[in-house]
């Protein structure tokens, strides 16, 4: 009996996760990231292998990248401001964004 109470409850709390905080990727869409930034080609900001290119080898690459998520700005790739992102993107979700960014090749 214990055995089926702990099955239907994992079982409920996977069904009830919409995005995992680890899938950067799907939060990145979620966020709408994709309407500034591509994969392979710049469009209103940088591409996201450019900014992976840009940060390889930078030990604070995460926590500069995080911040700049976070509370936005200019100047890192041009003139063309990067918004806020939004109160309602947990810190654990830009992590996952910056560590999916991060890993681009």
């Amino acid at each position: 009996m214990k055995v089926q109470h702990a099955l239907m409850l994992t079982a409920g709390l996977m069904l009830s996760a919409p995005v995992l905080a680890d899938d950067g990727e799907a939060l990145m869409k979620k966020n709408n990231c994709g309407t500034c930034h591509q994969m392979d080609k710049k469009t209103v900001g940088p591409s996201i292998k450019a900014i992976a290119e840009k940060y390889a080898g930078d030990a604070g690459a995460a926590a500069k990248l995080e911040k700049k998520v976070r509370v936005g700005g200019a100047g890192s790739f041009g003139t063309m401001p990067m918004p806020a992102t939004p109160a309602k993107a947990s810190d654990a979700d830009i992590k996952a964004m910056v560590a999916h960014i991060l890993a681009a090749k």
